[in-house]
Parts: structure tokens; sequence; C-alpha cells
């Protein structure tokens, strides 16, 4: 056999070896690179993504800050208006307050024309002087009864310890059942707007 024809063998393999090398290579390129958009790695497409959820209506979200607003507006005046009742109660209590402190201030200015009135009473003789004091202790009298003071002076009533304050006691019969009653005023008590405010000082019998 000739050199020509064993040379021929060989370069044959030499070929077949290199060849086989870059399939191999280009195999394992394949392998490693990532899958395209769409598909799912075994070059089959994968399914388009969700479409995004339909934004909401304009008008309903306008609809729902509207009322939203409305009913905090609703709680705030509620509110309000709770607020104005509860200061208006309380500028009334303290008002009421402030006229019984008053009017108490001036029980013993009433008491002095009590006396007085008495004293003109005992007198036979009235003057100038006493027609004034008795026509300014009437005035007075009957401006605070009509704002709600009350006198408690009527004797030979049941006695009352709410309203009375039994200072002596007289012998003697009370009255139906023995009841013990009011003999006599000696200091007259008083109420204001149906509240108690002094107690009067009385003789008591039975």
């Amino acid at each position: 056999m000739s050199f020509g024809d064993e040379a021929m063998p060989e370069e044959e393999s030499a070929y077949s070896e290199a060849e086989a090398a870059e399939e191999a290579a280009d195999a394992a390129v394949g392998a490693a690179a990532p899958p395209r958009s769409g598909s799912n790695g075994n070059g089959v497409e994968s399914a388009p993504a969700s479409a995004p959820a339909e934004e909401a209506d304009p008008r309903e979200l306008l609809a729902r800050e509207r009322d939203e607003y409305l009913l905090a507006l609703q709680r705030t005046q509620a509110d309000f208006e709770n607020y104005r009742k509860r200061i208006a109660r309380l500028q009334e209590e303290q008002s009421a307050r402030a006229a019984a402190y008053l009017v108490e201030k001036l029980l013993p200015v009433l008491d002095a024309l009590d006396l007085a009135e008495a004293h003109l009473n005992d007198s036979l003789d009235v003057n100038e002087s006493g027609k004034a004091l008795r026509a300014s202790r009437a005035m007075l009298m009957d401006i605070l009864s009509k704002e709600g003071l009350e006198r408690v002076d009527q004797a030979e009533v049941p006695f009352d310890p709410s309203v009375h304050d039994a200072v002596a006691h007289s012998e003697g019969d009370g009255g139906d059942g023995g009841q013990t009653m009011v003999e006599e005023v000696l200091r007259s008590g008083y109420r204001w707007k149906g509240q108690g405010l002094r107690a009067a000082m009385v003789r008591v019998r039975g």
C-alpha cells in the first residue's frame, strides 16, 4: 500500500473529532441561554399576562368622597349643637345660682323691713316717712315675688321640717291626730324658684 493511501483515514478521523466538539459546544450554549420572551423554556409560547383590572369610575369615586365629607359635616354639626346646648344650660344654671346668691344676700334687708312694718302696725300715727317705707317694702317684695321669691310665714299650718326650723315649743294640743302645728312664725322663711332658700324660724305646738 502506498504512502498516500495510508494518510487519508487519519485526515477523516481528525475532521470528525473537530466537528463533533463544535456541535457539543453549540448544544451547551443553547441549553444555557435564557428562554425567549413568551416562551416557557421548552420552545412553547406562554400565555400573555392577564390584563390590568379596570379602573374605577371617577363618578363613583367622587360620589363616595362626597358622602364621606357629608357624613363628617353632619357629625361636626351634631357635636356643635350638643356643645351649644350644654353651654346654654351651664349659663342658665350659673345665672340661677348668681340670682339665688343675690336674693339670699337681700334677706337681712327684708328682715329689717319686716321689723319696720311691724313697728308701723303698732304705731297709731303713721307719718309720711312710714308710708314711704311701707310702700318701698311692698314694691321690693312684689318685684322679688315676680322673679320667683316666695315667703314662708303662715301660722297654724302643719310643721314641715323642710321649710320650718322649730326654735320654741308651746304646750297645747296639736292638729288632727296629734300633728305638730306651727303656732307662730318668729322669722319668715323663703323659697327661690321652688327651692328652699331659708327655713322659717317658728314656735310649734303639739
